[in-house]
C-alpha cells in the first residue's frame, strides 16, 4: 500500500481559490498512491478563527467537490483533511452553533466515503469551543486494506478515543492536524504513543507555514505499530511517500500480543 502525506504550507496572502487549485494539483500528482492525506482546516485556516464562518461550506460545497474530483482523477483514497462545515440544512448542535470541524474521506471513484466531526475542540474558552460544535460519532472505515480510525489534531491528546476505535477493529489511525510549532514535540510524542499503546499504524499529516500569526509545526509522520518512525517530514511543505504492508500490524500483534492482556 502506497501512502502520500501532503504537508501543506500556506500563509494569509493566498486566496481560498488559489489554495484549492494548488491542493487539487498536489493530489492529482499522487496518482499511483493508494491513500493521500491532507492536513486539518487547510481551506479555512487552522488558526484563522475569524475567517471560519466566511470560509465555511457544506459537504456539498466547492472545496469538497474539488477534492472529490481530485480523488477521482488520481484514482486514490483521499483524506481531504477537514473543512469548517456549515450544513446547508441549517442544522444546529446542542450548543446552538451551526459550525463543525469536519473531516472528509473520498473513495477512488470520487464519492464521499465518510465524514468525521472533531470530538475534542481546541481553544479552551475560545477558538473551536466558542465557534464550533463538538462531534459525537466514532468513525472507523476500511481504506485500501487498512481498518482506519478517523480523528483530528487535538483529539490526539485523548487516548480513550483511540481505544474506542481499536474496539471497532482499527488497525490504523489517520490524523490530519494544524499543530503549532510551539508544541510540535508533543505532536511527535503523542503520534508514537498512540501507535505503541494500540499497536496501530499511525498516519499524521500536519500543516507547515505561518498563518494568523502562528508558525505551524510540520513534522508529519507515519509510525509503525511498534512505535518506530517509518517516515517524518521537516518543517516546510513536503510530501512523504512510502509503502506500507497492511498485514504488518496483524503480524506484530501476533508476535507481541500485548492487547490480549487488556483487562479494561
Amino acid at each position: 500500500m502506497r501512502i502520500a502525506v501532503i504537508q501543506l504550507a500556506y500563509d494569509d496572502d493566498e486566496s481560498l481559490t488559489d489554495r484549492t487549485d494548488r491542493v487539487v494539483g498536489l493530489v492529482r500528482a499522487e496518482a499511483g498512491a493508494d491513500l493521500v492525506v491532507l492536513p486539518e482546516l487547510w481551506s479555512a485556516g487552522g488558526f484563522s478563527y475569524r475567517d471560519w464562518p466566511a470560509r465555511s461550506q457544506d459537504v456539498g460545497g466547492a472545496v469538497v467537490s474539488a477534492l472529490a474530483g481530485a480523488a477521482r482523477d488520481a484514482g486514490v483514497w483521499l483524506h481531504g483533511g477537514s473543512i469548517a462545515e456549515h450544513p446547508a440544512t441549517g442544522e444546529t448542535g446542542p450548543e446552538g452553533k451551526s459550525l463543525w470541524n469536519t473531516s472528509v474521506l473520498f473513495s477512488p471513484d470520487g464519492s464521499l466515503a465518510a465524514t468525521y466531526r472533531k470530538i475534542h475542540r481546541f481553544g479552551f474558552a475560545g477558538g473551536e469551543p466558542k465557534l464550533m460544535e463538538a462531534g459525537t460519532d466514532i468513525v472507523v472505515r476500511d481504506i485500501a486494506g487498512l481498518r482506519s480510525g478517523l480523528s483530528t489534531c487535538y483529539d490526539l491528546r485523548f487516548p480513550e478515543l483511540y481505544r474506542a476505535q481499536l474496539d471497532q477493529g482499527a488497525t490504523a489511525f489517520v490524523i490530519p492536524a494544524a499543530w503549532p510549532e510551539a508544541r510540535v514535540d508533543a505532536w511527535s510524542l503523542l503520534l508514537r504513543a498512540r501507535a505503541v499503546e494500540d499497536q496501530c499504524l499511525v498516519i499524521g499529516c500536519n500543516t507547515a507555514g505561518t498563518h494568523a500569526g502562528t508558525p505551524m509545526g510540520g513534522r508529519s509522520a507515519v509510525i509503525a505499530a511498534d512505535g518506530s518512525v517509518l517516515a517524518e517530514a521537516g518543517s516546510g511543505e513536503e510530501v512523504l511517500r512510502l509503502d506500507v504492508d497492511p498485514a504488518a500490524v496483524h503480524e506484530f500483534r501476533e508476535t507481541f500480543p500485548v492487547l490480549r492482556d487488556r483487562r479494561m
